[in-house]
Formats: structure tokens, sequence, C-alpha cells
């Protein structure tokens, strides 16, 4: 189990994130959502160890991962945000360096890495530097390095970005089937009914304070509304979208 426990992150004594506390449990698919600046992406990279907390702990089965963050990270399979890929190496290459990285046994590193890109359609591209990549292509590849280990917990930032229609839907079907498995998965993305479709619990932060933790279904209950969009708005938005909206037609057609 990965728990967060009072995490608190600061910048020049200005809080990003104030006692964010969580569990992300085996079979349980976690989204986590919140408009820009809420304390999402600095929240995930406490989570991956990439920032120390000013207060608080991240734990993995009751031990600090910083007490060992090499083995924890190994347990791990993260998708970041931006694809920030080494360009001069070859897809096979940069997911060859990968596995090096995480003490992949040489027997099994190779076939796996040529099974996964087949199955993302990227194997006649094996060979091709990723700086001829389309970022669709370099967010495949970010997610063959996440899951090539078979990892017991996966972060995954906004994981579809640049995914074309059908990649999507495989990355979609993959996040549920791998949840049902019972791996633990931690999805943060602005796609709201990407979100209500993969996703079993919600968290919802709001200027880096946690305002909802609890099942889907149990959030979208209390709050009395069928959509997550609308529990979203809700819950965090204090706008009116129809209104601004329209606003902004009667703008563009303004003398």
């Amino acid at each position: 189990m990965l728990e967060a426990v009072g995490l608190t992150k600061c910048y020049a004594s200005i809080p990003a994130v104030q006692e964010v506390s969580f569990s992300l449990q085996p079979h349980h698919v976690l989204g986590c959502l919140g408009p820009n600046g809420s304390g999402k992406s600095t929240t995930v990279k406490m989570l991956i160890g990439l920032l120390d907390p000013t207060h608080g702990q991240v734990l993995f089965n009751g031990e600090d991962i910083r007490h060992n963050l090499v083995a924890y990270r190994k347990r791990l399979g993260y998708v970041p945000e931006e694809p920030n890929l080494y360009p001069y190496l070859t897809g096979r290459e940069y997911l060859e360096m990968v596995g090096t990285f995480r003490d992949m046994p040489a027997e099994q590193l190779l076939p796996r890495i040529d099974a996964l890109l087949e199955l993302f359609a990227l194997y006649s591209h094996r060979h091709s530097a990723i700086a001829s990549y389309s970022k669709g292509m370099r967010q495949r590849i970010l997610l063959i390095a996440a899951l090539m280990d078979n990892p017991e917990i996966l972060i995954f930032d906004e994981p579809l970005s640049g995914l074309d229609v059908t990649s999507a839907l495989v990355v979609k079907n993959l996040i549920k089937l791998l949840g049902q498995q019972g791996r633990a998965i931690f999805y943060c993305s602005h796609v709201l009914e990407v979100v209500e479709q993969v996703c079993s619990h919600l968290l919802i932060l709001r200027k880096g304070i946690v305002i909802a933790h609890d099942t889907t279904t149990a959030i979208q209950k209390n709050i009395e509304h069928v959509s997550l969009e609308r529990t979203f708005m809700h819950l965090v938005e204090d706008v009116d979208a129809e209104k601004i909206t329209g606003e902004i037609v009667a703008a563009m057609s303004a003398a």
C-alpha cells in the first residue's frame, strides 16, 4: 500500500500542497483531479521521490520511501506529463537503457521490449531516433518504459496526451484491467470523462488542499450529480461555464 501522510510542500514559505493525506491500495485506480495550480503535479513529484516534502511522508508498505528510494522506484512505473526523452537514442535503445537501470535480466529484457513495441505499434520504428517520433509515439515509449518491468504501483500523469483514438482506447482498457488484476494506480488527468471511465476512487484537490477523497460513486452520490463533470464543477470551480461561453461568443461578434 502507498500512503501520503500529511504531505505539505512550500516554496518560499508559500504552500503549494497542504496536509494532503490518502492511501492507494491494490485493485484501486485513484483519479487525482483539480484545476490548474491545485497541487496535482507537486503531489505526483513527492509520490515518486522527485521532491522532498516540507512536512509529511510518503509511505510504501509502512516505510518512508526515503529510507530506500532506489528499491521503491524499482517497484514503481511512472509516466510523466511531458515526454522528455533522449532524442539521439532510438526507441529500442531508450527502453534497453531503462531496463538496465531497473536491473531487468537480459534474457527477459529484449523479448519483452520487442513484444511491447509490437503491441504499441512501434516495432517498425524501433531503430529510428526518438527525435523523429511524433508526440504520440514518444508517449507510447513512455508507457512501455513504465510497464515493462511489471511494477506494483503505476503513477500516470496525463498518460493519454498526444495519443490517437485507438491507442487511447487501448490504454484506458489497460488501466482498468491492471487495476482489476491488483495493481495500485494513481491517475492524474484533466480529462474528466476518462477519469469517470477508469477510476474506482477519486482524490480532488483545490488550492493544495484535499476537498474530496472517496470512491467515485460515493462522491457523485454525495453531491447528487450524475456526471463527474458536474460534480467537479460543483466542488472546485466558482464559475458559470455556460454564462462565460455565451459571453465569449458575444464578444467575438461585438462591434
